[in-house]
Formats: C-alpha cells, sequence, structure tokens
C-alpha cells in the first residue's frame, strides 16, 4: 500500500515538475538596478525582500536583493499581498527612485484601477499565471541512512504541492519514513494532508477545510482518517514570517492493526485548535511549524496533538538541506497501544515553480 501511494504521488508530481520549464512564460519583464545594470528576466516571486527572476542565459532561478532595484517593468500579471492582509492583482509598476530606496510599487488592476502600495507593507508578490501547469509549487526531498553494525536502514521521503490564487489556495503533501534491523520487524509511519483555505472579506480571516491521514506501526494504527475546519486568522503576515492560528471542528476515525491486540475501530468527534508558523531569512533559511491538537467531544479527556516541523538551508540554487521533526500523541490510545510516535530526519530537498 505504501508503495503504491508513493509511486502515485511520484507520478502525479512529475509531470508538474516537467512542465515548469515547457510552460514557463516569456522573459519579457525589466529589471534597472541601481547602479545601471539592466535585466531583461522573467519574475517569479518576491519574499524575504528577495526577488525571484529566471534569465534566458541562466539555468535554475537567481535571488535578488530587493533593495538594490531602481525600478521595474512589466506587462505581465501579478498577485500582490501586504502584512495587512489586502490583496491586490494586476500589473506593477514601479517608477525610478534616482538610486534611493524603492518606495511604492503601483498596481494597474484589470478594469484600469491604479492602487499605490508602499514596499514596506509588501509581504508577497507572485505571478498570476493564465496557465495551469504554471501555477503549482512544491518541494520533493529525500534523506537515507545505513549502518553495517546493526544492519540498520533507515530512509524518509517527504513532499509537497500547493497551488495558490489570488484569495483561495491548495495544497498536498506526503511524508513517509521506513526503517528496518536485523532481527526485528520494519517500522513505517506514512502520513498524506490535504487542506484548502479562502480568505474572507475581512482582512487577516480566512476559512479552511483539511483531510489528513495517518499510518503508524509504532502506534499501531493501521489508518487514522481526520476530515474537518474551521475559521482562521493570520496574526503577521510580512515577508519575513508568517503566523496564524485556526479552530474549529474535526472528525476522526481511526483503524488498528489487529496483530497487536485486538481493538475495535474508534470514532472520534472532537474540536480542532491549529497553529502554523513560517520565519523566512534571506533566501538562505526557513523554519516551518504547525501544531495541532484535538480535544475530544465524544470521549472526554482524551487529546490528540501533532507536530511537523522542518527547517531549511539553501545550498545551491534549489536545493536545499532540510531538517525535520513529526510527532503524533494520543494520552488515551487502547489497552496495550503506545501513546505516541515521534523522530527526526535530515535529507536534501529541491523546490520547483516559485518556491
Amino acid at each position: 500500500m505504501k508503495i503504491r501511494a508513493v509511486t502515485l504521488l511520484l507520478l502525479g508530481i512529475l509531470p508538474i515538475v516537467g512542465a515548469e520549464h515547457v510552460a514557463a512564460r516569456e522573459k519579457t519583464d525589466v529589471l534597472v538596478m541601481r547602479n545601471g545594470d539592466r535585466l531583461t528576466c522573467e519574475i517569479k516571486a518576491l519574499k524575504a525582500d528577495v526577488l525571484y527572476v529566471s534569465l534566458e542565459y541562466v539555468l535554475g532561478t537567481i535571488s535578488v536583493n530587493w533593495f538594490q532595484v531602481d525600478h521595474v517593468e512589466s506587462v505581465q500579471p501579478f498577485v500582490i499581498r501586504t502584512s495587512g492582509g489586502e490583496v491586490y492583482s494586476g500589473r506593477i509598476k514601479m517608477p525610478g527612485t534616482g538610486g534611493n530606496r524603492p518606495v511604492e510599487i503601483e498596481v494597474l488592476g484589470p478594469e484600469g484601477e491604479s492602487s499605490s502600495i508602499p514596499v514596506s507593507e509588501i509581504s508577497h508578490v507572485d505571478q498570476s499565471n493564465q496557465k495551469l501547469l504554471q501555477r503549482f509549487n512544491g518541494s520533493v526531498g529525500l534523506g537515507a541512512i545505513y549502518n553495517k553494525g546493526n544492519q540498520s536502514t533507515q530512509y524518509n521521503l517527504a513532499s509537497d504541492v500547493s497551488y495558490p490564487r489570488d484569495r483561495w489556495s491548495a495544497s498536498v503533501s506526503y511524508n513517509s519514513t521506513l526503517s528496518s534491523n536485523q532481527n526485528t520487524s520494519a517500522s513505517s509511519r506514512n502520513q498524506l494532508d490535504a487542506s484548502a483555505q479562502r480568505l474572507l472579506p475581512w482582512n487577516h480571516w480566512y476559512y479552511t477545510g483539511f483531510a489528513d491521514f495517518l499510518q503508524s506501526t509504532e502506534q499501531g494504527i493501521d489508518l487514522q482518517s481526520a476530515l474537518g475546519g474551521g475559521i482562521g486568522r493570520y496574526l503577521k503576515n510580512s515577508n519575513h514570517a508568517s503566523i496564524s492560528v485556526a479552530g474549529g471542528f474535526a472528525f476522526q476515525r481511526i483503524t488498528y492493526q489487529q496483530n497487536i491486540v485486538t481493538a475495535p475501530t474508534e470514532d472520534v468527534a472532537s474540536a480542532w485548535l491549529n497553529a502554523q508558523a513560517r520565519l523566512f531569512r534571506f533566501d538562505r533559511t526557513s523554519l516551518v511549524v504547525t501544531t495541532s491538537l484535538l480535544p475530544a467531544l465524544s470521549d472526554p479527556g482524551r487529546l490528540h496533538f501533532n507536530l511537523n516541523t522542518s527547517y531549511y538551508i539553501k545550498i545551491w540554487g534549489k536545493f536545499n538541506f532540510d531538517v525535520s521533526f513529526y510527532g503524533n500523541w494520543d494520552n488515551q490510545p487502547p489497552f496495550g497501544f503506545s501513546k505516541s510516535d515521534y523522530g527526526a530526519s535530515t535529507g536534501l530537498s529541491w523546490t520547483f515553480g516559485n518556491r
């Protein structure tokens, strides 16, 4: 089942990755730098004070210090998000500053309306692509460890794909670990998470829905499914940090492996509390922390807690070295089953799209 899931995941990602170059738009944007250099390129995104662009004669994406840009010329549509929660869509225009730091960006909407946005308030700039395959962003990571002494092997696979639009987004992530030692049974953990969210009319607020699936040999879980949703709010959304909290309700169905201790399938209705933090540091490092707490309503006193943390260090181009930690806790599992499963891994990852 696990091999089949990995195969389906790779078959889904590879066409997107391969299409990144086939579907890339023409490089007609122009950057004029403060020192007078003029670059004809394709603007990919602006994040953490870094402008990501691709050039006709350079492989991959290069990073440009945003504060060294004098002005921008482009006829392509972009989506601009501010730290105040506003979202703008249209062509961008930034007049020359005469060598001073950029102050404002002018956004020309599809109906001809114009909006001026202070540069200091811009959190993200992304392409507003018309072609489907150009809209996907994501990453694929792999790590492996082998020890001859006790004939132990461990591998981890991580992948995620996101689909951002002007006022809504959707994402899917898959994480898998497998470890085995001589004379012991292999231990595996597979987690598949899917979610979507849409911004509400009020700044910073959004509603969201999710579907999570977990298999854990350590906890004796054959399949744990969770469906739910709720309302969330961005506490901070700048070009260096994105912090959000959400709350709602969820329904869980847990099927246990019967070769440990016989245990019935459990249906649990729960409240759902979620927090997520993304921290960026000028195109070098990033930290992502996601936590979920599910207090059971149908079984008072029972708590499920999930934690996923990843720290990325950029090595070269779109390649990163990453350190990850995962954990799942259940304070009242059936008798004979483990209350927790947690671990850490390291590996290399490759990003695609506007990452």
